[in-house]
């Protein structure tokens, strides 16, 4: 076993598969024991940061709620500011905004509107990418300021729901964890 595939094995036996949550017929796919735990979060942000030390990362902008902690730990690793992507309402204005569509309904992200400059190298960070529809929405978002993506990262893909199909940038997407 390979060094990465042990971490990677680690990490993903600090995943709680919760049953029926939140409604029935769904396994919820919870980090927080992974967040609890000081090696496997470490062991986590080092994987998630390793594609992306070498592309000059200057923003890493985290998906509210779970993608802000990974995001903003990632930054640190990667010397780069974080920026949060929020539902409505959380930021003061002005700011910029996107409508999407989820699987069950609606929703929106806000992003403060100086909060990236045109040519900033751009990652996106969030905890589980499942239809894609949020990861797509703030890739949209991020590329109003003329940004420049470099792609994006998250810690569990839920491959059945093909979320990796609704990433229409030719820039990496990364998953640590597939199921």
């Amino acid at each position: 076993m390979t060094r990465a595939s042990a971490v990677t094995s680690q990490l993903a036996a600090l995943i709680r598969d919760v049953a029926d949550f939140p409604q029935p017929g769904v396994t919820f796919r919870d980090v927080t024991p992974l967040l609890a735990d000081a090696r496997g979060f470490a062991h986590c942000i080092d994987a998630l940061a390793e594609p992306w030390l070498a592309q000059g990362v200057q923003a890493v902008c985290g998906i509210e709620a779970r993608g802000f902690i990974f995001g903003a730990a990632l930054a640190q690793k990667l010397g780069a500011g974080f920026v949060p992507l929020r539902k409505p309402g959380k930021l003061p204005p002005p700011v910029l905004s996107i409508d999407y569509q989820l699987e069950y309904g609606r929703d929106q992200l806000e992003i403060r509107d100086d909060a990236l400059q045109p040519g900033e190298r751009v990652l996106l960070v969030d905890d589980v990418l499942a239809t894609g529809g949020t990861l797509a929405a703030a890739w949209a978002l991020v590329q109003r300021f003329d940004a420049v993506p470099v792609g994006a990262c998250v810690v569990v893909e839920l491959t059945a729901l093909q979320g990796r199909l609704r990433w229409q940038s030719r820039e990496p997407l990364h998953s640590l964890l597939r199921y």
